[in-house]
C-alpha cells in the first residue's frame, strides 16, 4: 500500500471521527436537555392533574411546620421511590424556572427533574430537607447554581401548601464524600442547633463532577395554596 492511500485512510478516519465527536457533543449538550426538558414538564403536569383532582403524592401533611412550641404532627408516608410530589421555584434562576422534584437520587431520576435523598427530612419538615440536581446535561437545572445569594428565595409546593426558604451562604463548594453536608443540622452551615433546613446541591465544575457546590437555607414562611403565591413569586 502507497504512502498516499495510506494517508487517504488516515485522514478518512480522522473526519470519522471527528464526526462522531461532534455527533456525541450534539447528544449531550443537546439532546438529552430536550428529553430532560420534556420529561420534566411531563412530571409537572402529572403533579398539577393530581392536585387538580384533589390529591396529592405520599408525604404531604397539612401541617407542615408543627406547632409554636416545636411540636410536630404524626409523621406522614415516605414519599414514593421515583415518583414527583413537589415542584420548585428559584426566582434567582428566572421567573419560568420550575422543576419537579422526585423522591431519590438516582441516574435515572435526575435525568426527569431534582432528586430528594431519601434519608433527609420531608418538605417544611423538621430536620434538612436535602435536593440534588445536575449542574449540566439532562436539561442544566442548577446551571446558574454559582449566582445563589444569601436571602434568595427557594420556594417549594405539594400541592397544598407553599414552602418559602431563604438561602444563608454563598455556595459553598466540598468534596462529594462531604455527607455531612445534608445532615440534619448541616456540618459548616452555620446553624447551631434543630430547625426546618433546606439543602441544594449539585457538582462542580460546571462540566465536571470532582466536588460539589452547596447551599443551606431555612424555612422562613409557609402558607396555604388557597391564599395565592408567595410574595416572592410576584412579578
Amino acid at each position: 500500500m502507497s504512502v498516499r492511500v495510506l494517508l487517504r485512510t488516515f485522514s478518512e478516519l480522522c473526519i470519522t471521527i471527528g464526526t462522531l465527536i461532534v455527533l456525541f457533543v450534539v447528544y449531550v449538550l443537546f439532546w438529552t436537555g430536550v428529553k430532560a426538558d420534556d420529561a420534566m414538564d411531563s412530571q409537572i403536569d402529572k403533579l398539577q392533574d393530581q392536585w387538580a383532582q384533589g390529591s396529592v403524592p405520599s408525604g404531604a401533611d397539612d401541617k407542615p411546620a408543627g406547632d409554636s412550641q416545636g411540636t410536630s404532627p404524626k409523621k406522614p408516608a415516605p414519599y414514593e421511590d421515583g415518583k414527583a410530589f413537589a415542584v420548585m421555584y428559584i426566582p434567582r434562576f428566572g421567573f419560568t424556572w420550575n422543576k419537579p422534584v422526585l423522591q431519590g437520587t438516582g441516574t435515572d431520576i435526575l435525568k426527569k427533574g431534582l432528586g430528594h435523598y431519601g434519608d433527609t427530612a420531608q418538605l417544611g419538615r423538621r430536620g434538612n430537607f436535602s435536593v440534588a440536581g445536575h449542574r449540566r446535561t439532562y436539561g442544566d437545572p442548577f446551571k446558574d447554581f454559582p449566582k445563589l445569594r444569601p436571602d434568595d428565595a427557594v420556594v417549594l409546593t405539594d400541592g397544598t401548601t407553599w414552602f418559602t426558604y431563604r438561602i444563608d451562604n454563598k455556595p459553598y463548594k466540598t468534596l462529594p464524600g462531604d455527607i455531612g453536608v445534608i445532615d440534619p443540622v448541616p456540618r459548616k452551615s452555620g446553624f447551631d442547633g434543630p430547625g426546618r433546613y433546606l439543602t441544594l446541591t449539585t457538582c462542580e465544575p460546571e462540566w465536571g463532577h470532582s466536588h460539589r457546590l452547596i447551599v443551606w437555607a431555612h424555612l422562613d414562611a409557609t402558607q396555604p395554596v388557597e391564599a395565592g403565591k408567595p410574595e416572592a413569586l410576584r412579578r
